[in-house]
């Protein structure tokens, strides 16, 4: 009993350590964005922002499934002390994903040209070139992360992870610096970028090669067994086993990157061909409509951390057939996503003009940015009601219904694009995270039915939403009305507006919550330091 608590305590643990790894990541590689395109501008965007989607899918169908079937694997393996099974396992998938790495690195090389037509700008060769170097490193990455997770050792995946992300930030930050400075070529600067991504995955290799190296000398591994009490199987077997289970995870992780990939190859073709702009305006459109990609990153966040910890406690509840707490938990889940989904929409729409000018420096784009915040609501709850089906063992659900998904972003481009420019590419961002969040609650409501209790919470958290959107554009249009003549700088007067909007946004929404009774002394407990947050509303009065 002792050794499966301690075990369960590892395993939270471990989890937590990955958790931790992957937000520091997204944080800064959601806010690297916003300097970037301060020194590259508009161009400097469109050029990450398409050429990038690319590589992620890429890395997603090459990659993505490898290191949850390498680390499965090499733990069974593990388990009954089969060292040169281990070995064979790891040399293997070294062979496997070298291949396949340096095939979709072929591809991208050589046919960059091609695929810079197809996406409109044929600026994009050296990108796309620049991007696809990296291709060749980045399967060996996933192949020895997979192999410390087979050990239960999450550290060397940590560590290795925030490092290739500080990494790959400071090169392209500094290095579009320079290039701005010296030759004033954001193509060149994009292309600095995206390559990035290589010294990157080198500083990542180096560290799990280091942890590698001393688990070796440290002896960690597990002692040889005698060859003749184990399995012997041959490689070619072996590589079928790592594909069979691999290719699966690979094809689910796909899907939600082809929604960005989507705008990388329609929103310049059908900004020219079907409405008739010149190329170069095209251009600077998608770059403005790229803007958004950070702020949906931001309000993500918080959505990928429930996610993480919603699908143990949701099996946990399912294991002990507890319908109650399942269904406590799953409403609770999902409650907590809309009130924090649906304030950061309402208030992004709301305050898209004074914050893209805070943060970009002009207003282009403003019309898609206030759409694409309603991507957010439904994107979070998309992601959190992924991690329930998930929890729920309906694994092969959301992937289904993220496909859906891609279909209706990719047929509404066709018919929003020539229309409504990129205000109706971003619309149809919204209805490609509306359509699979749907599917996905309509699928949970058959385990875990929404209730008049329910409904009257979320009724009551509409209302503090509502309250707090129309506090919101009052305080920002009193203060640009006050402030105007006193602020000289635009930059600076929306900066003061925006920050303050927002802090007057949150006050009132926290306030309007708990007195309208959208959130409860019990919700609170699901929060993390949930005393330290109750207490203080005591000694507010709030509570």
């Amino acid at each position: 009993m002792d050794n499966r608590i301690k075990g369960d305590n590892h395993f939270i643990k471990a989890a937590a350590i990955l958790a931790i790894a992957g937000l520091i990541s997204k944080i800064m590689g959601a806010a690297y964005k916003i300097p970037y395109q301060n020194i590259t501008g508009d161009i400097g965007m469109h050029v990450y922002g398409t050429v990038y989607p690319l590589y992620t899918t890429l890395i997603a169908l090459a990659t993505a499934g490898f290191p949850l079937a390498i680390s499965k694997m090499i733990a069974d393996r593990t388990a009954v002390g089969d060292t040169k099974g281990i070995q064979q396992i790891f040399r293997v998938s070294s062979i496997t994903l070298g291949i396949l790495g340096s095939v979709f690195f072929l591809i991208t090389f050589l046919f960059a040209p091609i695929i810079a037509t197809m996406m409109g700008d044929s600026n994009l060769t050296n990108p796309l070139r620049a991007i696809s170097v990296s291709l060749i490193f980045v399967p060996f990455i996933a192949n020895m992360r997979g192999y410390f997770q087979g050990h239960q050792n999450m550290i060397p995946t940590a560590i290795s992870q925030v490092l290739e992300q500080l990494f790959r930030v400071i090169i392209i930050i500094v290095g579009a610096y320079v290039v701005m400075k010296v030759y004033a070529d954001p193509y060149l600067a994009g292309s600095i970028a995206v390559f990035a991504s290589t010294p990157g995955a080198i500083v990542s290799l180096i560290v799990l090669g280091y942890f590698y190296y001393k688990q070796k000398r440290m002896q960690v591994a597990l002692p040889l067994q005698v060859e003749e009490s184990f399995e012997v199987v041959p490689d070619r077997v072996l590589f079928k086993r790592i594909l069979k289970f691999a290719i699966p995870i690979c094809l689910a992780s796909l899907v939600l990157p082809l929604i960005p990939l989507i705008d990388s190859f329609t929103v310049i073709n059908m900004l020219t061909y079907s409405s008739g702009i010149a190329n170069e305006d095209a251009i600077l459109l998608k770059g403005a409509f790229d803007r958004s990609q950070p702020l949906l990153q931001f309000g993500t966040f918080f959505a990928t951390s429930l996610s993480l910890a919603i699908v143990p406690s949701i099996s946990e509840a399912i294991v002990k057939r507890q319908q109650d707490l399942i269904h406590y938990r799953t409403q609770t889940a999902i409650r907590l996503t809309f009130l924090l989904g649906a304030a950061a929409t309402v208030g992004l729409a709301i305050l898209a003009k004074p914050i893209n000018i805070m943060l970009f420096g002009d207003t282009n784009g403003t019309s898609a940015l206030a759409i694409h915040a309603f991507a957010i609501l439904f994107s979070t709850l998309g992601i959190v009601s992924s991690g329930i089906l998930q929890g729920m063992g309906k694994v092969n659900l959301p992937p289904k219904y993220l496909v859906a998904g891609v279909i209706t972003k990719f047929a509404l481009n066709m018919v929003l694009l020539p229309i409504f420019g990129i205000a109706g590419a971003a619309l149809a961002t919204v209805f490609a995270y509306l359509v699979p969040t749907v599917l996905n609650l309509r699928a949970i409501g058959t385990e875990a039915k929404v209730t008049q209790d329910d409904k009257r919470k979320y009724s009551k958290s509409a209302m503090a939403v509502l309250l707090m959107g129309v506090i919101v554009a009052v305080a920002a249009i009193a203060q640009l009305y006050l402030l105007d003549p006193i602020i000289g700088s635009d930059r600076i007067l929306n900066m003061v507006v925006s920050l303050t909007s927002v802090t007057v946004g949150v006050l009132v929404y926290g306030v309007a919550l708990i007195k309208l009774g959208g959130i409860t002394r019990e919700d609170i407990t699901f929060l993390p330091k949930s005393a330290k947050i109750i207490s203080l509303l005591e000694k507010l009065r709030l509570l």
